[in-house]
């Protein structure tokens, strides 16, 4: 892998996201390739975290375990996300588990070869905060809009975050099962159900054979935020 197929890969953002030519180019030369089936664990909650991933190829499934011992979906990891970062970078334990839900490459770097990518790019580590800085934001006003929303707009952000923009037949990029989605927006599978029959009659979302489908973006975007 070359550093611009590298770039062209990374999400917006991404841990890795400003990174410049030299700096991915030291990323792929001192990482390693792995390949992961699916049900396979990328990341095992409660273990050392001594290495992060940059997803390549797939997609996989970020949960926790909760103290009542109920999983709770977190995010779906798409090629280009950056993955265990935080674990590394604070030297504790995996905050949360990682699952291919199908065949995953990625890009595995370990704490004592990015504390060397570190040293040899003086300017890294700063923006690399920065990013966290952006990211910790991002994360607060998400947690705050899903307390605020109740479950009409809720979901649909959901749904949203799971869209493909420019996307055809306005497909997500995974077929959740409606459980799967409860789990992600936190909603029982029966206020899913009855949610989705009543945008399905308004044409918003179709159903067919249990996956979704986004009919009317914009109403569903109105929808996203409307007052709770």
């Amino acid at each position: 892998m070359k550093a611009e197929e590298l770039a062209n890969l990374l999400a917006e953002h991404s841990l890795f996201a400003d990174c410049d030519e030299a700096e991915l180019s030291d990323l792929i030369l001192r990482g390693h390739f792995v390949q992961y089936k699916k049900g396979d664990e990328l990341i095992m909650q409660g273990d050392p975290g001594n290495s992060l991933l940059i997803l390549l190829s797939g997609n996989a499934r970020t949960s926790m375990i909760a103290s009542n011992g109920h999983e709770v979906v977190l995010d779906y990891a798409e090629p280009g996300q950056v993955l265990g970062e935080i674990a590394l970078l604070d030297g504790g334990d995996r905050t949360a588990s990682v699952t291919a839900i199908e065949p995953t490459s990625a890009l595995s770097i370990t704490r004592a070869a990015f504390e060397e990518i570190l040293s040899t790019h003086k300017n890294m580590a700063l923006r690399l905060l920065k990013v966290m800085a952006s990211r910790i934001r991002m994360a607060n006003n998400m947690i705050e809009g899903d307390r605020a929303y109740t479950s009409g707009p809720r979901l649909a952000r959901y749904l949203l975050r799971l869209s493909v923009v420019g996307a055809e037949e306005g497909r997500l990029k995974l077929d959740l099962s409606q459980s799967e989605l409860g789990n992600f927006a936190g909603m029982s599978r029966e206020h899913i159900n009855r949610q989705l029959s009543s945008w399905s009659e308004s044409q918003i979302v179709a159903v067919e054979s249990g996956k979704v489908r986004i009919l009317d973006h914009a109403m569903l975007s109105h929808i996203a935020e409307a007052d709770s």
